[in-house]
């Protein structure tokens, strides 16, 4: 199934276009602090599976207010290229693959 596109944007990464989406409102778990701040990517034309990005910081709606930072399109940009290399086939359909950036992929 493919993501919505209400509230999703697109980016185009190595002449491939892609749409990603942070969620809008925050699960209680992400506004307690308690979870990441993840945002999904997948291509915008036939789509097939998903990259979840997990970034070290709290969602920007958190409750509590601990460090957030807002997802950028470099920060998608250099997501796909990492997932790419991991190992993630976006044009391939079958279960999304998982991704975990660090601090420096936050700052910059």
């Amino acid at each position: 199934m493919a993501m919505a596109k209400k509230g999703s944007r697109l980016i185009e990464v190595g002449g491939t276009g892609f749409r990603w989406k942070v969620r809008r409102r925050p699960t209680y778990c992400q506004a307690m602090g308690w979870t990441p701040l993840t945002f999904v990517v997948e291509r915008a034309e036939e789509p097939r599976s998903r990259l979840v990005v997990t970034l070290p910081r709290a969602h920007p709606g958190n409750w509590l207010e601990p460090p957030t930072a807002a997802v950028t399109p470099s920060m998608v940009i250099a997501a796909v290229a990492e997932g790419i290399e991991r190992g993630w086939r976006p044009c391939e359909g079958g279960p999304g693959s998982l991704l975990e950036l660090g601090e420096s992929a936050v700052r910059g």
